[in-house]
This record gives C-alpha cells, structure tokens and sequence, in this order.
C-alpha cells in the first residue's frame, strides 16, 4: 500500500509525489485517510466542544496530503478527479464529519486559488515549509480601493470554514466604484476573526465570520478575474469544482444514520412493557430498504453527471449547463439525505434526542450543511430556467 504523503511542496511533474494513474491516486489518499483516522477519531468531541478543528487534526491532515488533493499538479497537488474526491471525503465524514467538511473546504479554497494566482505570489506562499491551508468565503462582500501597487479591503464575510487554523484567507470582494470583482488572499495574520461560530451542526468546522479592516493586499495576491494559470480539467469545471463535496458529505451522513440505527434497531424496543423491536416491524424494514436504494441512486447519479462534467472539461470550460446540472444534483442528494435521515430518525427513539447519541449530530450536521450557498434550492429554478429556454445563464444566489 502507498504510505501518506508528508510535507508537500511545490515541485516539478517529476518529482510531484502523487501518482498520475488515477486508481493509485485514490487508493494513496484512501490509505492516508485510514492512517490518521484514529487522530482524527481521538479529536472529534474536542473539535466539537472547541468550535474548530483540533490542531492535531489539521496538521495530521496536512501532512497526509489530504488539502492538497485539488491543487494543480505543478504546485504538488493532487488534482484527484472529482468522482474520486467524493471517496476520499466520504471516508472522512464517516469518522467525524467536521474534519471532514473543514478538509473539502481547505481544498477547494487552495486549489482554486493555488491555479489563478500569480508565480510571483507562489513564490511567497510556498517559501513556507508546508503546503498552505486556506479557508475563505464564495459571497462577495466588502469593498476594494485601488491604490498604488494593489488594493486596500475592507469587510466581513461569512462562512469562514477553517479560518481559525488557515496560513491564507480567501476574499472575494467588489470594487469600490461598482466595476466589479477582485478575489484578494489574505495571510491569516492580517484578518480579524469574529467568533461567533456557535451553530446548529458541524460545529468543529470553525466557520466563523472574519473581516478586513483597511488592509492592504499587493496586486500578485489578487485575481481580477476567473482565470486558469495552471492545472487542469477540474478547473475548467466552473462551479462544478465544488458541487461534488457538498453531495457527498450529505450522502455520507445519510449512510451513517442508516447505518447507526440499522445496527442497533435489534435492541431498539417501542411501546410500554416489553415492547418490540422496531428491527421486526414492517414499515420499517420497508424504511430500511428504501433509504439504502434512494441513497445509492443519488450518488449513482453525481457519480454519472460528475463524469459529464470531467470529460466537457478536458479542453474547455465546462458548458454553464453542466455546471449548472451538477449543482443541481448536489441539491437533491442533500435534499435527499435530509428526507431519509429524518424518517430514520423517528424510529430512533427518545435516546436519539441525547447529545452524546450519534443520530441527533447527524441531523443537525445535515440542516446546518443545508444552508450553504451551494445547495441552495435556487438551483433548481436556475436548471429549469435552462431548460426551457429562459436564460442562458446560471449564476450561483
């Protein structure tokens, strides 16, 4: 078996130290998801009770080469198909949906910025000896002032996942004059966090609001525009790029609570006295199937469209249809998470209400997931808009 990938620096195609070959790739990262799984396990009420990852935990996953799986190639990233993404994510959320949430969100941020940046910004970036973390937020806020040699930001953004432990922070910001949008990355000294990440679900995540306070960022830390400098396919995905994680962590949630509660449904007993396991009552057998095969039929179907999406990228950007599909697709497999958990869940019992029963963090973790921009249900109506001829336009709201 391949061992974890340790102190991950920018390289040459040569000497980059993931495999091309797409099954050693995957099976590489899945063999360092199960190394540091007992790390991530040991740390996982700590993380909750603290609001953000544990330290042992980011830096495990660090070193693994977990947040560099969607970083292009020439800096020493991964850039792991995005059906192969779902696996590794999906391993993770299992042991402690936090980390895993935290993990996806560090890669994408990174590996997004890591293809747009300039060389100049690289240089400073990996002078550092370990691949950088980066959190960051997709709304635009805030306001950017030209000025000599870059830009002065002021803000506050949202949904800062990771931002507690991140070397750079991502911040997508308007110009002043209305002229449009600049994406800036920040070091992480320079950003004020606020600490009111005290949430519904995946509370290890950290995903605290944070700001800008006249801060200056030179002009090679800052995109004008969406632009490729280097890496490959998934980045000429759009949207796409992201649409896969949030599907799976949802789909993953949705497997464990069938499987936590498939497991101990035998000693589950309903009703006054004796009672019966709900594990012999008819409807929810009929529950227990149906879950599984609505599950595995969601992720059947991001796997299929994700494949689409993959190959329309191989040369060009991926059509905003596609894009647009995938995005839609990540909905309904959250929707559809959602809905079973929440059938499971009645089932469950008055133990299952408890805060140290798995089930109640599952649903919790699955609303809180809900909310994220990405899986809006707005994705729907900008689908079926394409699909009937109404626009030719898809943009995330």
């Amino acid at each position: 078996m391949n061992k974890a990938v340790t102190h991950i620096k920018p390289s040459s195609p040569q000497s980059n130290p993931f495999p091309t070959d797409r099954q050693a790739l995957l099976d590489m990262l899945l063999t360092a998801v199960a190394q540091i799984g007992p790390v991530i396990a040991a740390n996982k009420e700590l993380s909750e009770r603290n609001r953000t990852l544990a330290p042992e935990v980011v830096q495990a996953m660090r070193e693994a080469g977990l947040l560099a799986m969607k970083a292009p190639r020439e800096v020493g990233g991964a850039e792991i198909h995005p059906v192969d993404q779902m696996a590794v994510v999906e391993a993770v959320t299992k042991i402690d949906s936090a980390a895993a949430w935290s993990m996806f969100i560090a890669a994408t941020v990174s590996g997004r910025a890591l293809s747009a940046l300039s060389d100049t910004a690289l240089e400073e970036i990996f002078a550092a000896e370990q691949f950088p973390i980066m959190a960051g937020s997709l709304k635009p806020s805030g306001s950017a002032v030209a000025v000599d040699g870059g830009y002065e930001i002021s803000g506050q953004w949202a949904w800062g996942s990771g931002v507690h432990h991140a070397d750079y922070v991502i911040v997508p910001v308007l110009l002043a004059d209305k002229s449009g949008l600049i994406t800036a990355v920040v070091p992480r000294h320079q950003v004020r966090i606020i600490d009111n990440w005290h949430a519904l679900g995946i509370n290890g995540s950290g995903s605290s609001d944070y700001a800008l306070d006249d801060v200056f960022v030179p002009e090679h830390f800052v995109a004008t525009g969406p632009k490729q400098l280097r890496g490959g396919a998934i980045f000429r995905m759009g949207y796409g790029f992201a649409s896969n994680e949030h599907a799976i962590f949802a789909l993953a949630l949705g497997q464990l609570a069938l499987d936590t509660l498939t497991r101990t449904a035998a000693e589950k007993k309903r009703g006054y006295g004796a009672g019966i396991s709900i594990a012999d009552r008819e409807i929810f057998q009929r529950t227990v199937a149906e879950s599984e095969l609505r599950l595995r039929a969601c992720k059947l179907l991001m796997t299929e469209v994700l494949e689409r999406l993959y190959d329309a990228s191989l040369e060009q950007e991926a059509p905003i249809a596609l894009q647009a599909e995938a995005r839609a697709a990540s909905v309904l497999c959250t929707d559809e998470a959602i809905a079973i958990t929440s059938a499971l869940f009645r089932y469950a019992g008055g133990s299952a209400v408890m805060l140290d029963d798995p089930m109640q963090r599952i649903l919790r973790d699955l609303y809180t997931a809900q909310s994220h921009l990405m899986v809006s249900d707005a994705a729907y109506e900008s689908l079926g808009k394409l699909r009937l001829g109404l626009t030719d336009k898809a943009p995330l709201r």
